[in-house]
Formats: structure tokens, sequence, C-alpha cells
């Protein structure tokens, strides 16, 4: 279990000061020029050495992320994009960064922009988080007024701006391009690639886009070492980990815990148990909505990291929005609310996905009522073959991932409700 003194983020709750005084106080704004000092190469080293992943879902290296933006500039302004849309369902651990140690982030883009050789960062926030907003700019205002911010930010001899802009409730900004295009004032569609944004990305300059937890920790990490953060979790599972626990344990929360610990330790220790005891849980959706859920009893012992809960359970880690659910619920209904939920926030651009999320909600709707044909569940299974891998964004993906998991764990459920309505025994289902 992760001790107090190695946790990063100190206010998560918001039981202390998050104005700037008492981010200080906690130990965040400590000397950054000298971290700065260190130069490009050593902090982009020492992230390297960290192991950090991102923490946005895929879990691509951040070091090597950073180590693609140009060495030398070609004249072009270079830039940082921080995602803030979190909009991922189940998903609410960038919002209690911004919302109670909101510095912790503006240090880190300080820091990684100088790293990447980029002058301005912008903040991508989320439409609906308007609170987050507020505390966010506050901060920022008052690391302008203490000179953190700015020409010479912090003392640093760098200069640096930061920049936020409020989303307006697109899902679909939060893939990497679409966010660009965004920003950028277009609709939000996500381009081709290559070019990547290292190449060309914001304004055709090279951009690099990072989750909000994976800048936030930035800071702590160069002063504590790449050493102490790579001793939590497996290898290539390195540091510690926001986990948003929902759904039906006796107390949801967001905490931080150490990489790899396991599923029973973190819900036991930090949520109180499952709803109605261990024999009571059906089914968890480890990271967010966009990966297939897990068999409740293959859960238990499983490990919580990336390379774990993909290779060994045929999910993955996401952005760790831990999604519990008991017998009591509907996984049929609860994965169609899921199909609804792609195909309303598909842009349209890929036909694969615009058909196909429309198609698959539709299948999913009529398997709720069990008014289907067992011979629909692998032409479901198909079509979701067909729509995975063959759209510029993962959206596609995430759209067709919940359903194979459905189908590969509850496909005995799915042929009990079918036939339970041609027999006319519906009712004790109560699937209506």
């Amino acid at each position: 279990m992760l001790k107090d003194q190695d946790r990063i983020f100190t206010n998560l709750y918001g039981m202390h000061d998050r104005t700037l005084k008492g981010a200080q106080a906690r130990g965040h704004w400590d000397g950054t020029a000298k971290l700065i000092q260190q130069g490009r190469d050593a902090i982009i080293d020492t992230m390297k050495a960290s192991g950090l992943r991102g923490r946005g879902g895929a879990g691509f290296p951040t070091g090597l992320k950073w180590s693609f933006m140009p060495k030398e500039s070609d004249g072009r302004p270079a830039y940082l994009v921080i995602n803030a849309d979190e909009s991922e369902p189940g998903t609410c651990k960038d919002r209690e960064i911004m919302r109670h140690d909101p510095h912790t982030l503006i240090e880190g883009a300080l820091i990684a922009s100088f790293a990447m050789n980029a002058h301005t960062c912008y903040i991508y926030l989320r439409g609906e988080y308007i609170r987050e907003r507020e505390a966010l700019q506050a901060a920022i205002d008052e690391a302008y007024d203490a000179g953190l911010l700015g020409k010479n930010a912090a003392g640093s001899g760098w200069d640096f701006d930061v920049f936020l802009h409020h989303g307006a409730g697109a899902y679909i900004c939060g893939e990497e391009t679409a966010l660009i295009e965004s920003l950028e004032g277009k609709k939000g569609m996500p381009r081709m690639k290559p070019p990547f944004p290292a190449g060309a990305g914001l304004y055709g300059c090279p951009t690099t886009v990072n989750n909000v937890e994976s800048i936030a920790v930035v800071p702590t990490i160069l002063r504590r070492g790449a050493e102490w953060f790579a001793g939590f979790g497996r290898p290539n599972n390195a540091g510690t980990k926001l986990f948003a626990i929902s759904g039906h344990v006796n107390n949801p929360c967001v905490v931080e815990e150490a990489m790899s610990i396991s599923f029973e330790e973190l819900i036991e220790k930090h949520c109180g148990g499952i709803r109605g005891g261990w024999d009571n849980l059906l089914a968890v959706i480890p990271g967010g909505s966009s990966v297939p859920c897990a068999r409740g009893e293959d859960m238990r012992d499983a490990i919580m990291d990336f390379d774990y809960l993909r290779n060994d359970l045929g999910s993955g880690l996401g952005t760790a929005a831990v999604i519990v659910m008991d017998k009591q619920t509907d996984i049929i209904k609860a994965i169609w609310r899921l199909s609804k939920f792609y195909k309303h926030e598909s842009c349209g651009q890929c036909t694969p996905c615009r058909e196909g999320t429309g198609w698959m909600m539709r299948v999913m709707d009529r398997l709720v009522q069990g008014k289907a044909d067992v011979e629909e569940i692998d032409m479901l299974w198909d079509v979701t073959k067909q729509v995975e891998g063959h759209t510029i964004c993962a959206l596609g993906d995430a759209a067709a991932w919940p359903i194979q998991g459905l189908i590969r764990n509850f496909r005995g459920e799915i042929e009990d409700r079918i036939k339970a309505n041609k027999t006319g025994r519906m009712g004790a289902l109560a699937a209506e």
C-alpha cells in the first residue's frame, strides 16, 4: 500500500489550501528554476528512466513521446497541449487535480514545455467542467502574479505562457488530433496520421498532447528522482496512479495508489468492499467505458496495471476508472447504454464508425429485450470486428470493445434472455 509521504497529489480531496501559498507549503514550486537548469536532455532522460507511461488511457511512454519533438527549431514555434477533456464515462480523476491541486499541473506544464522547447501551453478543458475551469484559471492568475509564468518564468530564464481553452462538451475532442482541430476553431474531427502532432500539430507546428495526470506528476518525479518513481509497480508499469472507483462498492472514491496493486486490495482498503460482499460481484470495467468488461470472479486477483489487464484479462487499464457492477445489474442493459453513448458521440467521419455504432446500438437494444435470434450474437461480434481497427481514431475500437467484452464473458446471459423471451418467461428477468 502506498505510504502518505509517497503521494504526489497531497490535496486530492480539497482538505487543504489549494492556493499558491498552500501548494508551496506542500512542496510545489520548490526550486523549479533548478529543475529547468538541468537542461532538456536531462529532463527527458529522467522521464524515460522513471518509466512513466501516459495516464490518458493508451499508456505510451511519456519520455519517449517528448523525445519525438524536434531538437532544433526550424522557425516554427512548438506547443504543449494538455488534454483535460476528461469525457470517458466513469473517469473523474483529472478533475480532482484541477479542482484541488491545480499548481501540480501548472508547474508540470512549465517544465514539460521547456523540455520540448515550447514557450506556449494550451490546456483544453472539458465543456462541462465549469468549477474546474474557475479553480484552474485562479491558479494560473496567481502563478502569473507571482512571476512563475510569463517572462522569465519562475526565474528560469524561460518565457512561458499558459492558456485555458474551454471545450463545448464533445467526447471526440478528447482524441488528440480532434482536440487540436477544435483548438484551431474547426469542427472536432480526428486527423489522419502521419503526420503525427510532433511533426505537424497545432497550427501545423510541432506539438505534444499529454494527459493532465501525466504532466502533473512531472515536477515530483524530477525532485525525487526516476528511481523513486520506478520503484512502484511491476517493470514497465511504474509509478503511482490515480484510480477512480465507482459503482457498487460501499465507498466510491478517487485514490492515489501504487501501480500493480491487486484489485482486491484496492477495493477492500479504499472502498470498504463490494456492496453485498465478494460473492455478489458480477462484472468490472477496469479502465473507463471503452475497455472490455471482465467477469467478477476473474477480477478478484487481478493486478491493476497496463500489462496484466491487457494480456491476462483481455481488458485494459485505460484511465483506471474502475466501474464495479454487482449481481443486481442488468449487464446487457449496461453495455447497451455504453453503445448508445458511442453512437451519440461518433463524429461521423469514418463510415464503419458512423454506420456501425448505430447498427450495434440497435442490435443491443433488441438483445436487452430478448427480441433477437441467437445467431445475431455472432453477427454482432462480426460487426464489432469490422468497426475495430478500421477507423481514423480509436472511437471505433472504443465502441466495439465493450460489446466484445459482453459477448466474450456473458454470452450465456444473452442467450438465456433470448430463450426467456421466446418462451414468454421474460417477466422473471425484469429486463424492461
